[in-house]
């Protein structure tokens, strides 16, 4: 046998039995006797294909003229469609699965199909929605070229379109390819959006690394986040027998017009970011501040070339905005 030849099958035999035996007697993290999982494969090729109809000529081809986008726009409804109405009839009876141990699949094809079309039904509406966060980017970005700039290199953008269409999605009941989806924008933005967030019109999440908004968090119209901003729950709650409550509000509310600096916290179902609100980077906040109220931390001592000088937080200065 030479070094690069596999052990015969009696050499591994106790691993593979010792491995065996954890899936027997732990229930956790295998699919194993088990009908129904969602592909997270095909949920990433719907998003990728759910890109190109939002933002046609941006991603997938890049060809396209008045005669022959209408085509080109057909087969990409055709495709997503048949691989949605797939994808959903797995979730459903993935979900029916895991909760009375059977599904109907029959039930879960008609359901799926249903879904599937209400859907894309929604993609109009749900293209000119992004189109004002395109507009927001550019807006409250100086250092924004156009809007070309914005749909093909800014990470924030990618985040929000994936998580608006992972919304309506989570809206619709489909359980598991939302996250998947959104996930997915994660490790390729650095931005953790949860598919169940209401968050409204003209948004722009400023570059976007490090960014977290919670489940239950509610965020306005032309709402600014800044780099690693989290919108989290403040503690979680518990039953008398330890185990997480869910579907309580367990995260902020953003108010319209607001605008959170870099690395600021905002924590609680029952904190609010009143209208306008500017909230500073760095900030700790888990208590409501009024509308218009600019909220900033203590001031920071700066030490520059042997002098000693103190940044006021109050200083107009500090809160002109702009992107860097």
């Amino acid at each position: 046998m030479t070094a690069s030849s596999s052990p015969p099958i009696g050499g591994i035999q106790p691993l593979v039995d010792a491995l065996l035996a954890s899936y027997r007697t732990d229930g956790r993290a295998h699919h194993i006797n088990k009908r129904y999982l969602p592909s997270r494969d095909e949920a990433i090729a719907i998003v990728q294909l759910l890109l190109q109809l939002m933002y046609p000529g941006y991603f997938g081809r890049q060809d396209l003229t008045d005669e022959n986008v209408g085509y080109h726009v057909g087969v990409l409804l055709s495709t997503v469609s048949e691989k949605l109405e797939r994808q959903i009839e797995l979730c459903l009876c993935y979900r029916d699965e895991a909760v009375a141990e059977r599904a109907d699949v029959t039930v879960c094809r008609s359901e799926g199909r249903g879904l599937a079309r209400e859907f894309l039904d929604r993609l109009p509406a749900l293209r000119a929605l992004l189109l004002e966060d395109v507009q927001a980017a550019y807006d409250g970005d100086p250092a924004a070229l156009n809007a070309d700039e914005i749909i093909l290199a800014y990470p924030g953008l990618l985040a929000v379109t994936v998580y608006r269409i992972a919304h309506e999605l989570h809206q619709l009941g489909v359980p598991m390819m939302p996250r998947i989806m959104t996930e997915w924008a994660h490790t390729h933005t650095g931005a953790d959006i949860h598919p169940g967030a209401t968050i409204g019109r003209a948004f722009f999440l400023d570059h976007a690394t490090g960014a977290v908004i919670g489940e239950t968090t509610v965020i306005g119209d032309r709402v600014k986040l800044y780099q690693g901003v989290t919108l989290g729950a403040l503690s979680i709650a518990r039953d008398e027998r330890g185990r997480v409550i869910r579907g309580t509000k367990r995260h902020p509310t953003v108010e319209d017009d607001v605008t959170i600096y870099a690395n600021a916290t905002v924590l609680g179902g029952k904190t609010t970011v009143g209208r306008a609100a500017l909230v500073g980077g760095g900030v700790f906040l888990t208590r409501t501040v009024p509308p218009g109220a600019r909220v900033a931390g203590k001031a920071t001592d700066v030490e520059v070339q042997g002098h000693h000088t103190t940044v006021d937080p109050t200083d107009p200065d500090i809160w002109s905005g702009g992107g860097v």
